[in-house]
């Protein structure tokens, strides 16, 4: 997908400490994913070029934003303007920042879910995934077994320090108030 940027890059902390979210003001991709690593960032010019970096640890890219984890021995006030400014050339540049649009994650709708699962699926991507992603973070459906909800915490999500309250306070509380089949929810 091409940028077309009509707004400056701006980028906030997330509750992850080692995570930036950078705002790109635009749709960038129809469904968010990770790039745990460079080897996975090939779907995202923008990721394979972050990764270029040696103080990358991973990339997130969302619909409409990208988080960035670092490594722990460098610090966020030398890197975050310096790394808006990168990916706000990117997009000046009209480089695409997605290249790939069909999305090979694990929340795909399979044919053969049952209607629990397609009513789980529904509900992470109508109420958990969008409030989520405002701070730069993804959860999606992994599996469920038996009464246990497996799910990916993905982006800022992943690794961050609050991420036990979100899924045990948060999703988990919700999720067993919609569903009373489901006992627990798990990351993977």
């Amino acid at each position: 997908m091409k940028a077309q940027n009509n707004s400056p890059v701006t980028f906030e902390p997330t509750p992850n400490p080692a995570t930036m979210k950078f705002m790109l003001h635009q749709k960038v991709s129809d469904e968010g994913f990770d790039c745990p690593t460079a080897q996975e960032a090939e779907r995202s010019p923008l990721a394979s070029k972050i990764f270029g970096f040696p103080w990358t640890s991973a990339v997130y890219v969302g619909t409409d934003f990208i988080t960035v984890t670092k490594q722990d021995w460098v610090e966020w006030d030398l890197l975050a303007q310096p790394l808006s400014g990168l990916i706000q050339e990117h997009m000046d540049r009209n480089e695409p920042v997605v290249v790939e649009l069909k999305y090979f994650g694990d929340n795909e709708e399979d044919a053969n879910d049952s209607p629990l699962v397609r009513n789980i699926k529904s509900v992470l991507n109508r109420e958990i995934r969008p409030v989520v992603a405002l701070d730069g973070g993804d959860i999606v459906f992994n599996r469920l077994e038996g009464n246990t909800l497996y799910i990916h915490m993905r982006g800022a999500c992943a690794g961050c320090p609050s991420s036990t309250a979100t899924l045990k306070e948060g999703i988990e509380v919700r999720m067993k108030e919609l569903f009373p089949e489901i006992h627990e929810v798990l990351a993977v």
